[in-house]
């Protein structure tokens, strides 16, 4: 993109392209250099926005963050309705079938990003640790009415399911499971717990 042009939008324009970029080619091909040809733009345009990549990184990875707070809100808003393992199987496909397995990876391999991000998430790893805490919120609500037994650890149970979740859609280039394999996994890790009527 010729100099003086602007961009509208620039922040939202290089963090798609990050997206596609981690993706598409993996963590270890996400570079400034990268993700400005991918965004079409002059590699300045970054450094405009940000302090460094690093700086970068770390903002793009908050922000796919706050998506799961929406996430979380839709999920919480659900309980009592449909089914617990539906509820959940919904969500687990909604997280890792987007770009989290891809998140997770990025942060998982780069050390300085991790240092970055531990000031907003000093345990865990993020995008993890925040899926876990959507889904230890949606189980507590679900205790609260019923629909789990009153003494389910939900504190086991959400990382439990995380976890299930993450290992079934880690293979970045296979397919993706089908709906029914992580029912089955969900089913198994709740049917201890659940208290509504089986179908």
């Amino acid at each position: 993109m010729p100099t003086g042009v602007a961009i509208r939008d620039a922040r939202e324009q290089l963090f798609d392209a990050a997206e596609r970029v981690l993706l598409r080619d993996g963590p270890s091909a996400l570079t400034s250099r990268a993700v400005t040809a991918e965004a079409g733009c002059a590699k300045g345009v970054l450094h405009r926005h940000f302090a460094d990549f690093d700086a970068f990184l770390a903002e793009l990875v908050l922000d796919r963050v706050g998506r799961i707070d929406k996430q979380a809100a839709a999920l919480r808003n659900s309980a009592g309705t449909g089914s617990v393992a539906d509820n959940l199987t919904g969500a687990l496909t909604d997280l890792f079938g987007s770009v989290a397995v891809a998140m997770v990876g990025l942060v998982t391999s780069r050390d300085d990003l991790r240092a970055r991000l531990r000031r907003t998430t000093p345990t865990g790893i993020p995008v993890l640790t925040e899926a876990t805490a959507m889904i230890a919120s949606y189980l507590t609500t679900e205790r609260e009415l019923g629909r789990i037994a009153a003494d389910a650890d939900v504190d086991t149970l959400a990382p439990t399911l995380i976890g299930v979740g993450h290992m079934l859609f880690a293979d970045r280039k296979g397919a993706p499971p089908e709906a029914g394999a992580v029912r089955k996994v969900v089913t198994t890790v709740i049917v201890g717990v659940v208290q509504e009527p089986r179908p």
